[in-house]
């Protein structure tokens, strides 16, 4: 394994685990809110509050001051791709669809990521990582509690999501070249944020000041924006140093966390198949980041721990 990537790893494998356990508790917030696009704003807002006090404290200004326009234009497509359509269009179709279903969905966006990153990145992956690649994938299909796909909207709503979060990933990639992890995580939800608000306005400007929410309904929404918070946290930390596929690859597990959840707290059973399943995650996991080599031509700077956390 690239020494190099022993931190990245680290930092994309905690991603996971806090995606799929985001992912799990999500379907349960936004059904007690019951307006998703309420939800994701309010839920975003807070992360954006508490990144910005990050930005602000780490004095990270400067990076934005300095900033080309081609920089700063990448800023602004990372909140318009990824910080605000797709999440309007994941929780919406969460609404709609089981939460396996809407992770099994959101795991796709490895493959696209590897289709995007090909030409744009110049990324490339050793035999034995496609191998390992294509065994997390495979696992996927073992999960408990999978009956198949709907092909209804929600789907669909969930798999646009996926596209445009896999296209943040090449730009931020990019940007990541230029500023720090704090900065671009704190660029795609404020504007995120603020681009949600502003469609909330144009549907309806009362709901934005009516935060009649009980106490049940903010507590679910509190709780995923700390999730929200710690995955952005760990994911933009891990792209910082690693291959966008490496890193996207690395958070296909989160589905076996939301299915470990599923089983204990929903369907009170862990079959032979998730067994399997379970399985053919960890020897992926393995053969993946064992044989991970530099797969972009372009040099990746050593971690710098200190700077990239958020």
């Amino acid at each position: 394994m690239n020494k190099k990537l022993i931190f990245p790893t680290i930092f994309a494998l905690s991603a996971a685990l806090i995606s799929g356990t985001n992912n799990f508790l999500t379907k349960i917030a936004v059904t007690a809110v019951k307006d998703p696009i309420v939800f994701t704003t309010f839920k975003n807002s807070i992360v954006a509050f508490l990144l910005l006090g990050i930005f602000l404290i780490t004095k990270k200004w400067a990076e934005i001051k300095n900033a080309s326009k081609k920089n700063i234009t990448k800023l602004i497509l990372i909140g318009v791709v990824g910080g605000s359509l797709p999440f309007a269009l994941f929780f919406s179709g969460l609404t709609q669809t089981n939460a396996i279903n809407a992770s099994l969905i959101h795991k796709t966006l490895f493959l696209w990521v590897f289709i995007f990153a090909y030409p744009f990145l110049k990324e490339r992956l050793s035999k034995l990582q496609i191998l390992g690649a294509t065994i997390i994938f495979a696992a996927n299909f073992f999960i408990g509690g999978f009956t198949g796909f709907k092909f209804n909207t929600g789907e669909f709503m969930i798999i646009g999501a996926t596209i445009l979060w896999a296209i943040e990933n090449i730009i931020a990639k990019k940007a990541l070249q230029e500023f720090s992890s704090t900065t671009v995580a704190a660029n795609r939800m404020i504007l995120g944020s603020l681009i949600l608000f502003a469609f909330l306005l144009a549907r309806d400007g009362a709901a934005v000041f009516n935060l009649n929410l009980n106490e049940s309904q903010w507590g679910w929404t509190i709780l995923t924006s700390f999730l929200l918070f710690g995955f952005v946290s760990f994911w933009y930390g891990a792209l910082k140093y690693a291959p966008a596929t490496y890193v996207a690859t690395l958070l296909v597990p989160a589905t076996l966390v939301t299915n470990v959840l599923s089983a204990i707290f929903i369907t009170k059973v862990f079959s032979l198949n998730d067994a399997i399943s379970a399985a053919l995650y960890v020897l992926g996991i393995i053969l993946f980041v064992l044989f991970a080599r530099k797969s972009s031509k372009s040099p990746m700077p050593a971690p710098n721990i200190s700077s990239s956390a958020i």
